[in-house]
C-alpha cells in the first residue's frame, strides 16, 4: 500500500462529567483523528491519545501534532508499506513521541485491515469475538463512587478501578468493599505514593484486589520490586511500560503480578503485541487500559484485547460512558459485561462525519504535493 494522503482533525468534546484521577480533574477531551488513504482512496482511521497537558506522559496535542506533520507523516507519504510492522523501521530514527507514532501506525492497520478485507481483530490474531469489560470511577468522594459502581453493575460491568491517592485510600476501599463484598475491584494510584507510604499500601491488601496500579514514580521499576516483595496485592505497572525493554526489566527483577498495555503509551500494536506476547510467556497478567478516548481508539483497543492473554476485563466501556455522542457508528455497547467484537474489515466501526466535523476545532491535510 502507498499512503497518498492523511487528514488530521484535532478534536475536543466535553465529557458527561470530570473525570479525577490524583493527577488531573478532565472536563473535556481534546485529541487527534488520524485519516489515512492509500492510492485507490481506502481510508483507515488512528487516534492519537495524548492529552492537552502533559499530566500523564510528556505528549501533548500539540507536540503531538508537530511530530506528525513535520517528521512522522512525511515518512510514509507515497511509501510502498507491505505491512505495519514495517513502520518500526521506517520510524526507528526517532525517539520517544511514542503516541504520536501510535495515532499513525494504528490508522495505517486499520487500511492494511480494510485492504486485506479482514477484521482488524483477526489480523492481529485475536481469538475472541467478544471482550470483558471493565470501568473507571473517576471520582475521590465515596458517595458519587459508590453510586456510580450501582450503575455500572446494573449496565453489565464485570471490573471497577477507582482512583486513590494519599488521604483518598483506606476509607475509600474499605467504603466500597463493605456495600461490594464481592466485586472485581482494583485500585489505580497514577504514582502518587514513596516507599515512604508502604504501611498504607500493605493496609489494603485484606480488601481482596485484583491488583494496586502504579502506585510508586511514573519511570520506577525498581522500587516496585522491593514494594511487590511486602505487598500480597499484586502490583500492575502502567505509566513505567513505555518499551518491551521495560517490560523486560520490571519481569526480571519480579516488579509486577500484572501489565496494563495501552496502544498509545507503547507505540502502537505492534509494540502492545510484542509486550503481550512476553507476557504470555512469563506468566504475568495483562489487560487493556483506557485514556479516556473516542470511539477510534476504543475500537483498536477492543481488537487488540481479542488476544489470548487479556483476561482481565480492560477499559472498555460503552461510547456513553464519556460521550453524548461519539465520533464512530454504531457506538460501542456493553451487553452483560462484554463488548461484541465486530467482524466488518478493519477497525469494524464507521466515522460519524457529522459529528467529528462538529467537534473538529482544526483540520489539515497532507498529500504527497506537499
Amino acid at each position: 500500500m502507498r499512503i497518498h494522503e492523511v487528514n488530521i482533525f484535532i478534536i475536543k468534546m466535553p465529557l458527561k462529567q470530570p473525570f479525577t484521577t490524583a493527577l488531573e480533574t478532565v472536563n473535556e477531551r481534546e485529541g487527534i483523528i488520524l485519516e489515512v488513504i492509500d492510492e485507490q482512496g481506502e481510508k483507515g482511521y488512528g487516534e492519537v491519545v495524548a492529552f492537552s497537558t502533559p499530566w500523564y506522559t510528556e505528549e501533548t496535542v500539540k507536540t503531538c501534532y508537530h511530530m506528525l506533520k513535520d517528521l512522522l507523516i512525511p515518512l510514509v507519504l507515497d511509501k510502498q508499506i507491505n505491512h505495519p510492522n514495517d513502520l518500526q523501521m521506517i520510524f526507528n530514527h526517532i525517539r520517544g513521541n511514542h503516541m504520536a507514532k501510535a495515532g499513525l501506525e494504528t490508522a495505517i492497520w486499520d487500511l492494511y485491515s480494510k485492504l486485506v478485507s479482514k477484521p482488524l481483530w483477526t489480523v492481529v490474531n485475536g481469538v475472541r469475538d467478544e471482550v470483558l469489560a471493565g470501568v473507571v470511577v473517576g471520582t475521590a468522594n465515596i458517595n458519587d463512587a459508590i453510586e456510580q459502581i450501582h450503575v455500572y453493575l446494573e449496565d453489565g460491568y464485570e471490573r471497577v478501578k477507582v482512583k486513590i491517592k494519599p488521604g483518598k485510600d483506606y476509607q475509600l476501599i474499605k467504603e466500597i468493599r463493605t456495600y461490594f463484598p464481592d466485586l472485581a475491584l482494583m485500585a489505580d494510584a497514577n504514582s502518587s505514593y514513596t516507599l515512604n507510604d508502604i504501611d498504607v499500601l500493605k493496609s489494603l491488601d485484606k480488601f481482596n484486589l485484583l491488583m494496586i496500579e502504579q502506585p510508586l514514580a511514573v519511570d520506577d521499576i525498581v522500587e516496585h520490586s522491593i514494594l511487590q516483595k511486602e505487598l500480597k496485592t499484586p502490583i500492575c505497572l502502567d505509566e513505567s511500560i513505555i518499551t518491551y525493554h521495560d517490560a523486560e526489566s520490571a519481569i526480571r527483577l519480579n516488579s509486577c503480578g500484572v501489565i496494563n498495555i495501552k496502544i498509545g503509551r507503547v507505540g502502537g500494536l505492534h509494540n502492545a503485541i510484542a509486550i503481550h506476547d512476553l507476557c504470555q510467556k512469563n506468566n504475568i497478567q495483562v489487560w487493556c487500559g483506557g485514556m479516556i478516548e473516542f470511539g477510534v481508539s476504543r475500537a483498536h483497543n477492543i481488537a487488540l484485547s481479542t488476544k489470548e492473554g487479556f483476561t482481565i476485563p480492560g477499559d472498555l466501556s460503552a461510547s456513553n460512558r464519556f460521550w453524548e455522542e461519539d465520533i464512530i457508528y454504531p457506538q460501542v455497547e456493553v451487553a452483560n459485561g462484554k463488548v461484541k467484537v465486530p467482524n466488518q474489515p478493519g477497525i469494524g466501526f464507521d466515522i460519524n462525519f457529522n459529528r467529528l466535523h462538529q467537534v473538529t476545532t482544526y483540520h489539515e491535510n497532507i498529500n504527497c504535493k506537499h
